[in-house]
């Protein structure tokens, strides 16, 4: 619990935006989580004060580039983990069928597609528990075969690691790894059944220890309420990630959670300003679920607190064009970059 400072002027001690400003901006500090409690608990007709300050701390505390990557599944489907929100995996029956890892010049392809972009980093991802032996050693053979060929930085989502696979990845020149915490300690059991959270918390710490950036997302939208979000918030003021993509559930046919209704866009805009002003200096990424969430309101996001985008589509859902999101980018006189960790 923040100290109240009984010199300030009064409204500054009870107006939880005025008192978030101080914190972010002139004292280029952190928020507790009581603070951002009060800051959720606003009524929905301040959102766009909320969104206004969201967009102030983002230029202040990461500066107004906006990072581009691109993703690429690289082995799809038939996962042994139950995350009720994925259509990858085998408990559920999906349309989304197993296939085997691509071949190099596959991965090539769609790696020098992104670098056309613009882009600076290229994720490969994997459904998959954990790696393997074998599919270790394929990571490690993709990774500088595509920086030296594109330019770009190189990231990798392959599930849970153990300390050896952390090193062996951050040896053989991993730029960023994604380990999603999804959700928060206290609602993660209501999603994930195969593993828990420590696994996954233990995995993020990992790839931290042995030097790689730490990209760990959520996705909202599962059920989980206010205070679960706060919670999951909280989480990540502990990790200190480099990069914290947003993701809005999109319910996949046949998962258990497909009937679950789509995020209210000014919900999603609460939060994601929420999420800035709590993180305020993470690359904080747009990414599943943006599409169907916000529609047309895609650039208030991008004015919320977002600076970083992935572009083209995701893992089994389509996303907007490209050139889309680069036209989005130009209206709003956003420039492309290089976004380096600055936790």
């Amino acid at each position: 619990m923040t100290v109240v400072d009984t010199n300030e002027p009064i409204e500054a001690q009870t107006d939880p935006i005025i008192r978030a400003r101080e914190v972010l901006i002139d004292n280029r500090g952190w928020l507790s989580l009581d603070e951002v409690e009060s800051l959720a608990g606003l009524p929905s007709s301040r959102i766009g004060e909320l969104m206004a300050l969201a967009h102030e701390v983002r230029v202040e505390r990461c500066g107004d580039m906006v990072e581009v990557e691109g993703i690429l599944s690289v082995k799809t489907g038939g996962c042994p983990e139950d995350c009720n929100f994925c259509s990858q995996s085998a408990a559920f029956d999906t349309p989304v069928a197993a296939t085997p890892f691509l071949d190099t010049e596959e991965v090539l392809t769609a790696a020098r597609e992104t670098a056309a972009l613009g882009a600076s980093e290229f994720c490969i991802v994997l459904a998959v528990r954990g790696p393997n032996e074998p599919t270790l050693q394929r990571i490690l053979e993709l990774v500088p075969i595509i920086g030296e060929e594109t330019g770009l930085q190189v990231a990798v989502s392959a599930g849970i690691l153990t300390d050896d696979q952390a090193h062996r990845l951050a040896e053989g020149g991993v730029h960023r790894y994604n380990h999603n915490l999804e959700t928060s300690r206290s609602f993660f059991p209501q999603v994930v059944t195969t593993h828990d959270f420590d696994e996954r918390l233990d995995t993020c710490n990992l790839v931290k220890d042995h030097g790689m950036e730490l990209c760990c997302g959520v996705l909202l939208g599962m059920g989980e309420s206010d205070a679960q979000r706060i919670e999951l918030i909280g989480h990540l003021q502990e990790l200190r990630p480099a990069e914290v993509p947003i993701n809005f559930l999109n319910p996949r046919p046949g998962t258990p959670l497909e009937l679950r209704p789509i995020t209210p866009a000014k919900d999603a805009l609460k939060w994601i300003s929420l999420f800035r002003l709590a993180l305020p200096e993470v690359i904080l990424r747009y990414a599943g679920g943006r599409e169907i969430t916000l529609g047309d309101m895609q650039e208030a996001g991008m004015t919320a607190g977002i600076n970083a985008l992935i572009v083209g589509n995701y893992l089994t859902t389509l996303g907007r064009t490209p050139d889309e999101d680069l036209e989005m980018l130009e209206r709003l006189a956003m420039p492309v970059g290089i976004l380096s960790k600055v936790v």
